[in-house]
């Protein structure tokens, strides 16, 4: 079965872990686009760039770089770079979250992994997590969802998520940097972060990613 399930949302918002346990209910695969913006300011950080001072250098990376999604087990897709697995841990390391919007927003590393993410429409059953799948990876997707939720709460969030943040980080200081996040996301000139027009829309405030994860794979279940 090839479709695409598309879930789009700000940071913190739970919309990765109810990706994943979307795709578990309807026996997909799950893709975290994030993980490719993450991956290529990875590189860059490594590399001693800037992304926010210096976005041509970073996009002067890109020609030397192989990144794709591999099923190495069915409903397992792995992040390659340059035919090696990507370091979950190090992409998720406090530096890399606190520069990722600023690659994110460079117009040549949108273009160059546009395709690239078209491509995982070949593994089938996907479900996508992203800020703009349902607006420009995907907009032809046939089932759309923009997952949110408050500040207080996509903070406490990221808060649990080890290594997400800083040393000594409170609820007040992620929030500020979760609205900061937004603020990029949502004025870049390219792709801003968005619902897109048909998409469902799900606050989980109230709700555990399960019970989340459920009423998107449900509403699936009903319109396929």
């Amino acid at each position: 079965m090839e479709t695409i399930i598309a879930i789009d949302g700000p940071a913190a918002s739970g919309k990765s872990t109810v990706a994943r346990l979307v795709a578990a209910k309807l026996g997909g695969t799950y893709v975290n686009t994030g993980d490719m913006y993450r991956a290529l300011t990875w590189v860059a950080l490594r590399h001693g760039v800037d992304p926010a001072a210096n976005p041509g250098a970073v996009a002067a990376l890109l020609p030397g770089l192989a990144l794709e999604f591999r099923l190495d087990a069915p409903g397992q897709p792995v992040l390659y770079l340059n035919g090696v697995t990507v370091p979950q841990a190090e992409i998720r390391a406090p530096a890399v979250a606190a520069a990722v919007s600023h690659v994110a927003k460079i117009p040549e590393v949108r273009t160059w992994l546009l395709a690239r993410q078209r491509d995982t429409r070949s593994l089938g059953l996907i479900v996508m997590e992203g800020r703009d799948i349902g607006t420009v990876i995907f907009p032809d997707a046939p089932f759309k969802f923009f997952v949110t939720a408050s500040p207080e709460v996509r903070a406490r969030r990221r808060l649990l998520q080890a290594g997400e943040t800083a040393d000594g980080a409170t609820i007040a200081t992620v929030a500020a940097e979760i609205a900061e996040r937004d603020r990029l996301d949502s004025t870049r000139a390219v792709a801003p972060l968005k619902p897109a027009p048909d998409a469902v829309l799900l606050n989980t405030d109230a709700l555990t990613a399960d019970q989340a994860a459920e009423q998107i794979a449900q509403t699936v279940r009903t319109r396929g």
